[in-house]
């Protein structure tokens, strides 16, 4: 078996950036078995194209996905276009015997998510992957840990939001506030992520979505100015308007298999908050909670302590040994960032197709899908204002 693993990256924009860190560090901090090479890069800009590949180390660059995915000399395709591109580029990739890695939500529609879980059933050689990345902030993963040890008991609650505030009346019309490329707005882009942490971190599903609330605030937003030959156009054409026909937020009561009751909101437009993905669970013995604005650090609540100086307890997760990941960077307390955690994600993956077991679980499709069938039922629950099995949506 080689110990290399040709890596295409689909997309040179935010996640491409993110996502190629990540392939020209993960080996510089970790022992992995797989060393990722980074092959191609694909964009549809040709102009931008040479720049970023000379930029972030990639060896090759190309405009055609499609002739990328079934060159023999790559093993791993890495989909971070948007929404509406990623079941076709992904089956594609299956088709080809590739091992597959996709950025969340996993499709643009239910049905796209549910084709792309059954080829990567069908597939015996390929692999998928999902970029949640946010089981690799080492508090996350040390927050699973003691649930899964039994440190909290048997979990009563788990509440959890991701607020962002970039949504605001002079945002423009970009694909993210489009449903045909984006497929939905918060809900998809944020709420997927605290729908997988919650099956992460408690190892259950979740059963029911009882009632959910889906609003779009902001219906038009000004669509941006294509420049012509003679630079921008007037400004009255500056000023056009269309159409945003997602949701800027989405709330919903959930209950799980074995009892547990959740709550969940995603938004774009709560003033003050960047990028707050925060949860917090509540158990018989104790308590967890977590920001990923102080990603380094986890809050855990003993309920058993003494009552006379019993209270939440904070734990920087930085150390080696102790907390996942920590002893691949700095000394204890020299904090880690959001970059990181895609690090973390190569080399979990690197590790699992070098025959190894990842540090920390890593989402396939088939994670992805059932994450997915969770959202759908919160947007037909807040469609028909009743409660929605999640069984039912297939």
């Amino acid at each position: 078996m080689s110990d290399t693993c040709n890596v295409a990256l689909l997309g040179l924009k935010f996640m491409g950036r993110a996502h190629s860190n990540a392939y020209l560090k993960a080996s510089r901090f970790f022992n992995l078995p797989k060393r990722p090479v980074m092959h191609t890069i694909v964009g549809r800009d040709l102009i931008a194209l040479a720049p970023f590949a000379d930029r972030w180390g990639w060896k090759n660059y190309s405009t055609t996905w499609k002739d990328v995915v079934k060159s023999t000399e790559v093993d791993l395709v890495d989909v971070s276009t948007p929404n509406y591109m990623h079941a076709e580029q992904a089956l594609a990739a299956l088709s080809a015997g590739k091992h597959v890695a996709c950025e969340k939500p996993l499709a643009h529609t239910l049905k796209e998510a549910r084709q792309m879980k059954n080829a990567a059933v069908r597939s015996r050689r390929s692999k998928t992957f999902v970029w949640f990345i946010f089981r690799r902030c080492p508090a996350v993963a040390f927050a699973q840990k003691l649930v899964q040890d039994g440190r909290l008991g048997r979990i009563y609650h788990l509440r959890a939001s991701y607020l962002q505030d970039w949504g605001g009346p002079e945002t423009p019309l970009g694909w993210r506030f489009q449903k045909k490329y984006a497929g939905s707005g918060a809900h998809g882009d944020l709420n997927a992520h605290i729908v997988d942490l919650a099956r992460f971190i408690t190892g259950q599903e979740i059963t029911e979505v009882t009632g959910a609330i889906a609003e779009t605030f902001i219906p038009e937003r000004i669509v941006p100015p294509t420049p012509t030959k003679r630079g921008l156009p007037p400004a009255r054409a500056r000023k056009q308007k269309g159409k945003s026909d997602v949701d800027d937020a989405v709330l919903f009561l959930a209950r799980f298999k074995d009892g547990t009751v959740g709550s969940f909101e995603s938004t774009r437009v709560a003033m003050g908050d960047q990028n707050a993905l925060r949860f917090e669970v509540n158990g018989e013995l104790g308590s967890l909670r977590f920001d990923l604005e102080d990603m380094n650090v986890l809050w855990f609540h003993e309920a058993t302590d003494d009552r006379g100086t019993v209270g939440w307890r904070r734990i920087m997760c930085t150390t080696a040994g102790e907390h996942p990941y920590a002893g691949a960077w700095w000394p204890d307390a020299h904090i880690i960032g959001y970059e990181h955690t895609y690090v973390n994600m190569v080399a979990d993956i690197m590790a699992e197709l070098g025959g190894e077991e990842p540090l920390v679980p890593l989402p396939t499709f088939a994670d992805a899908y059932e994450v997915h069938r969770v959202l759908e039922a919160a947007l037909l629950a807040a469609k028909h204002r009743a409660a929605v099995k999640v069984n039912e949506i297939k």
